[in-house]
């Protein structure tokens, strides 16, 4: 992936976020429980489970914010999936890569940003399992594994739920030709 030109990269990307059907999809009951838990362990007041398309960060799954997806351009998500490492801003307002975003800037004035890219087994990043606060805050080296592992089973479940509906399309298909082969002999 690294070798081919930005854009080419970033449509396989796109290819690979649309191969999962989940976008525009409704809340879900365990990746709302994960991002709750994640809330709870790290003792963060939001934790969301974003997708990053073409020109938005959609949330799949999120608690302590009601939106439902933040424009791009906006969203620091979209400079997490460029790493497979934890993206970490402590404080906003003194880092370079955050002091014009929007999120910081503005009303909501986030401080606290850290995110563990959800990674497809092809190498896709297709979005974050982020934390957010409005204050300054740290992540230790264990801390950072968790969030790791808690974006590997987001997308563990993702990758199971592609599965079972490609196993469906199959057992459908094959069960479509069974009646077409028996609607012949009949």
């Amino acid at each position: 992936m690294s070798t081919q030109p930005e854009a080419t990269v970033e449509a396989a990307r796109l290819q690979a976020l649309r191969r999962y059907n989940i976008l525009d999809t409704p809340q879900d009951g365990s990746l709302n429980r994960l991002a709750e838990l994640a809330a709870r362990v790290f003792n963060m007041p939001i934790a969301i489970i974003s997708l990053v398309d073409e020109d938005r960060i959609w949330f799949k799954s999120r608690h302590g914010v009601d939106a439902e997806q933040i424009d791009r351009g906006g969203g620091l998500c979209d400079s997490a999936i460029l790493s497979d490492e934890v993206y970490i801003v402590e404080n906003a307002r003194n880092d370079p890569r955050t002091l014009t975003n929007p999120l910081v800037a503005g009303e909501f004035g986030l401080q606290f940003y850290a995110a563990a890219p959800l990674r497809t087994h092809d190498g896709y990043r297709l979005g974050t399992f982020c934390l957010i606060d409005q204050k300054q805050r740290y992540l230790n080296e264990n801390q950072k594994l968790i969030l790791q592992d808690m974006a590997a089973i987001v997308m563990d479940e993702i990758e199971l739920r592609l599965a079972a509906r490609q196993a469906a399309q199959e057992n459908e298909r094959q069960l479509h030709e069974l009646r077409q082969q028996l609607a012949l002999k009949a």
